[in-house]
Order: structure tokens, then sequence, then C-alpha cells
């Protein structure tokens, strides 16, 4: 089992009533549905799945199963780039010194240090596989970004990273035989048999309903920023895994530590979009709506602090000014090297008849990275047997209360890479075996379609989570989101849809319900997590992780 430290278990949920939320979202019969089989299942296809595909050797079959297309993730978005100790003047015990200070008390020194000592293998790995990595000189240019000491991140195009790694590693994976890849299927529940995970029921809207079993699944669905009205995440999102893997038993912690990235575009009227901390590693700074650069004032690191304390800033700022965002300023940088460096961005703020080396940038704090997740252990194991997680999906204990800058795609890559190992080591040692089918089946429940407006609930959870569970929160808040939430989900959990918009909106509300309990048991203010009504870190909280609770402790 996952070694997580102290941990406090936490009821998202009163027991004195009956309770859906462990089990299936609906019910099927095996013998009317179609069968399919895999030696390893992978459920999600950004950087950390494909990377657990790879793993693979081409002796076992593999089946990717994406929700959209399988470009569409959030690796696919990812500007900034990926962190690893690549410079001669940089140590590992740099990188590891950083990651533990930007977690505040909660990253496991054993997770971070394995992390940090792969880095340069799996960015090695990524440019064998053709990526291809920005370059001064015939070496890999680097970056610094926040939280750092030394300039080490690795990025691509200028600020489009996540698309080259995702192009290179995508291409990779349609080059080997063995990996098949099921696009826009949707994956609604893990099939569990005698406590194993054993696969997993999908819906698309050619094959209907099947059932893909197979002898390992690896979990790798991403995050829940689209449970926020403010947020960076494309809309796949929703926190599907997250709720997939805690109705099938397994353990999540630190579901209360949602990272809020400091630098989203704000303009009425447009979509959200991430403006990378790289920005600032630049030298921009950071003014408010009055022209006053405001951020020496709260960190001694000033606009290169750890997210958390550069998002709290803001939002106070923001209070301060009753203004509802502040500004980026690059007006005293190089412009030629400005739209060198972030070449995407540049295009992105012209749409708008923004000139980046000249005008001030609206920016405000937006959802954007869940650090909690499904408990894993070094190998990616979860609680639940013949289930492995990685990546944002996941809790490893590598960003403890706040995910230092970059360490994301180098998390997926290392514990994609890590599951692959000890899934073909485990298979090696079973041997060749035919897979059986258990006796798994589920009563469906009642039909949900004419009585609800998903999309209008939808859209009310998300702001409701802004409002109550999003930078700043306190007791009052935190109790009104959750009779909200709980009210819709007395209501919405125990129907059946048919679509996959009916199943996100169950996972959405399951997802909040474990985030807003564990915001409300963290009585304290710490990384990502900050309460008005406790606005300081509390020993009593030092190490401890808030985990959801046994199966058994729900009726």
């Amino acid at each position: 089992m996952p070694s997580v430290g102290r941990q406090r278990p936490v009821e998202p949920w009163s027991n004195d009533r009956e309770s859906v939320e462990r089990g299936y979202l609906i019910g099927f019969d095996p013998r009317e549905v179609p069968h399919h089989f895999a030696d390893v299942l992978v459920i999600g296809g950004g950087i950390a799945g494909l990377r657990a595909a790879l793993g693979v050797p081409e002796r076992y079959r593999v089946l990717v199963i994406t929700k959209d297309e399988v470009r569409e993730s959030n690796s696919h978005y990812a500007q900034g780039g990926i962190a690893g100790v690549l410079a001669p003047e940089d140590r590992f015990d740099n990188h590891i010194a950083d990651t533990i200070a930007a977690g505040k008390g909660l990253c496991d020194p054993l997770v971070v240090e394995m992390v940090v000592r792969e880095a340069p293998a799996r960015i090695a790995e990524l440019i064998e596989w053709g990526t291809h990595f920005d370059q001064v000189d015939g070496q890999v240019s680097l970056g610094r970004e926040g939280g750092h000491s030394h300039a080490r991140i690795a990025h691509a195009l200028g600020d489009e990273t996540g698309r080259e790694i995702m192009r290179a590693v995508i291409q990779k994976a349609k080059s080997r035989p063995n990996v098949r890849v099921w696009q826009n299927t949707f994956s609604i529940d893990l099939l569990t048999h005698e406590g194993r995970c054993r696969g997993v029921l999908v819906w698309d809207r050619h094959r209907g309903l099947a059932l893909v079993w197979a002898r390992a699944v690896v979990l790798a669905t991403g995050g829940t920023g689209q449970l926020f009205r403010e947020t960076t995440n494309p809309p796949i999102a929703t926190g599907d895994g997250h709720s997939m893997a805690f109705r099938a038993g397994a353990v999540l912690r630190d579901m209360e530590f949602m990272q809020f990235h400091p630098t989203v575009l704000y303009l009425a009227g447009s979509a959200r979009h991430l403006l990378t901390e790289a920005i600032r590693g630049e030298g921009a700074y950071l003014r408010d709506c009055n022209g006053d650069r405001f951020m020496p004032s709260y960190h001694p690191m000033a606009e290169l602090a750890p997210r958390d304390d550069v998002s709290q800033a803001i939002a106070a700022q923001m209070a301060r000014t009753q203004h509802p965002s502040v500004y980026l300023d690059l007006s005293h940088l190089d412009p030629e090297l400005i739209r060198r460096r972030f070449p995407g961005i540049d295009r992105l703020c012209r749409t708008f008849a923004l000139d980046i080396t000249r005008d001030p940038i609206p920016v405000c704090p937006g959802a954007h990275y869940m650090i909690g997740g499904v408990t894993v252990d070094l190998a990616g194991r979860t609680t639940l047997p013949g289930l492995w997680a990685a990546g944002e999906v996941s809790s490893s204990g590598l960003h403890g209360a706040n995910r230092l800058a970059s360490n994301s795609l180098l998390e997926g890559l290392v514990y994609g890479a890590r599951a692959a190992e000890d899934i073909v080591e485990q298979l090696d040692r079973e041997g060749p075996r035919p897979l059986e089918v258990p006796p798994i089946s589920a009563p469906g429940r009642r039909d949900g379609h004419a009585r609800i407006d998903v999309a209008d609930v939808r859209e009310s959870l998300r702001s409701l989570l802004w409002r109550r569970m999003g930078i700043t929160r306190n007791a009052e808040g935190l109790a009104e989101a959750a009779d909200r939430v709980d009210r819709w989900s007395r209501y919405i959990l125990p129907l059946e849809f048919t679509d996959p918009a009916g199943w996100t909106l169950q996972n959405m509300l399951l997802a909040a319900r474990l985030m807003i309990a564990a915001a409300t048991e963290r009585r304290e203010s710490r990384g990502v997590h900050y309460r008005r009504d406790f606005p300081s870190p509390d020993p009593v909280f030092d190490d401890r992780h808030i985990t959801t609770a046994e199966p058994s402790a729900v009726v």
C-alpha cells in the first residue's frame, strides 16, 4: 500500500441515508454489450498516459482510451516547460530543495528525490523521440520560473512546450504496433471484482456501451479545473478519473489543494487563456490598476515567488483596489526577445489588439492544477489492486501543498514510466494467461434526462466553487458550498443518464464534494489552500494528509 505519512480520514457526507457514490453510474448486463480485451489499459492520452503506454514492450497489447481527441489534454496546453537539472551550475539538491520549499511541509522527500534525479534522463528521452527543445549554442535553452533558484526549465517553440512534446510523444505512440488508441470514448466507470480493478465500462457514439477488460489499468485522466468558473484547463478536465476511482473504492487524498495559476488573460467576454509563468521569469512586473508594482510588498522574491503566494497577493490587491484584474507589464523588456520567446502569447494578445511589448496585459488567477488525487506509491500503484495512476489524477507526494512550476510534465513522465515498469514486471511474473470475464453486472437507476437541465447545474456548480472554494475560503463559505452541492447531489447522483453530459455532471458533483470536505477539515492555511478564518499554518497539520473515508465508511 502507498505510504502517505500521517492521514486524517474525512467522510464527505453523512452516513444517515442511502448513498450511491460507490458503485456504477449506469446499469449494464454483460450479456448484452460487446467485450474487448487488452493486457494493459490506459485511460487518458496526456503525457502520463502515453508515457505509460510507451513503457510496455511489444509482447503485450496496450489500449489507450481518450475522452476527446488524443491531442486534447492539459499536457498539450502546457506553456512554460519541463523542469530538470541540466545546467552545469545547477545541482539535484537545488531542485529538491526548491520543490520541498514550494510544497510547504507536505512533500514526500523520497518521491521528490526520485523524480528530480530521473528528470535529465526523461528529458533526454523526449529529445530522442523527436522533441525539438529551444537551443542556444547547441545546448537546450533553460528558463527560470517562480520558486526555482536556478534556470532549469527546458522549453520548446518559445511558449508552446506542451504542444511540441505531445506531438513527438503521440507520433512515437502511433509508431508502436502494440498500442491502439480509441479517441472520443468516454470512460464511465472502472470495473471491479473481488477487490481488484479489472477494466472499464466505456461509451462512444459509434460503439455504444462496451466492456474493456485488462490485466492492468492505468488511470491518467488529468485534473479538475473545469469545476471552477475561471480556469486555464480545457473542457475535458472535469475530475472524471478522481470520481471513477472513488466509486471503485480507491483512496484519494489532498483534494483541498487546487493550484490557481496567477496569470490568466482576463478580458470580459473572451475565453480564459494561460499566460505562462516564464513571462515573469524573463522579468515582467505585476502592477495594479493604479500602475503600482505590488509584489515586492508581499514577498521577498516579488514576481518570482511560488505560485500560491503570487495568486494570493493578486487576489488581495484586486480586493484592495476593487478592480477585477491586475496587469502584466513587459514594456521595460527587449521587444525582440519577448516576441521571440513568447510567440503564442504574442499572437493571442494581438487578436485582442494588445501589444505585449507595450500594453499592460490584464490578468487574474484561475484554477490550473489539481494537486490532490488518487493516492499512489513510488511505482504508481493505488490502494486498489490492478489499478495504477499517473499524472494530475494522482497524489504522489511530489507537490505537497503547492506545485513548483514545470514539475507537472516531469511528474507525468516519471510516473508513467514507473507504472509501466511495475506493470510489466507483474505481467512477466504471471506469465501468459487468458483474460477471464468475471460475473460483473449493475442494476439500472432512475432515468434522469427529462427532469434535469445539465448545463444549468454545471454552470451553477462552477460559479459556486469559484466563489466558495476559490483562492480564499472560510468555514461559512465552505458550509454553503457543501449544502448546495449536497442538495444537487441528492437528486442528480441517483439518476441514470445516457450520454457524457450527464455522467460528467455526476463526476463533477462527486469531485466537488470530496474537495469541499477536505477543505473544511483542513482548518489552517497552507500552500494553495488559504482560509481567511485560519490564516496561518497550524503545526497540528504538519505532514498530515486529508484522505477520503474508506469504502466501508459509506453506506
